[in-house]
């Protein structure tokens, strides 16, 4: 599988919407690792994520063993956005079959999820602020993966500006 984004046990419905949107319009998976602290029934999905969940590709996991062994049964990377890491996310160099997983927004991920990640990497905030969103993080993340492993390169009749061919 290519490069995907993964919420862990996400508990804000609008945020894995707009997650699946991002992921919809840029050619990634949206890997929803559960349980949810919301309704992820096909139409509570598509009331959050509007008309763009037909086009995403959702996977989901009953729980984090499942999605650790098919993970590693894929050889895939487990790269962590986290505020405890001190690795800027800009400063990493990104895989095309890199997993990037992000923390449930109340709670973040436990210990024992943080010390398997493969690479734990923050964005850098002002001091005092406290978290970015969860949907926004997302989004930076994948820009930055993207452009590091070409932009673009999945999305068959589309140039790398992101702009219909003619």
């Amino acid at each position: 599988m290519p490069l995907s984004i993964a919420l862990f046990q996400p508990d804000i419905a609008g945020n894995t919407g707009t997650i699946l949107r991002l992921g919809a319009c840029l050619g990634l998976a949206v890997e929803v690792i559960e349980p949810a602290g919301f309704d992820l029934s096909d139409r509570a999905l598509k009331r959050a994520g509007m008309d763009y969940v037909a086009m995403s590709r959702l996977v989901r996991h009953v729980d984090f063993d499942a999605f650790e062994a098919a993970r590693l049964s894929a050889g895939r990377r487990l790269v962590l956005f986290t505020t405890r890491a001190r690795t800027r996310y800009t400063d990493c160099s990104f895989r095309p079959d890199d997993v990037l997983l992000f923390g449930r927004e109340s709670a973040g991920v436990p210990d024992a999820v943080h010390a398997l990640a493969d690479l734990r990497v923050t964005i850098p905030m002002v001091a005092g602020a406290r978290s970015l969103n969860l949907a926004v993080s997302a989004g930076m993340a994948a820009g930055e993966a993207l452009r590091q492993v070409g932009w673009g390169s999945e999305a068959p009749g589309v140039t790398a500006t992101g702009h219909p061919l003619a």
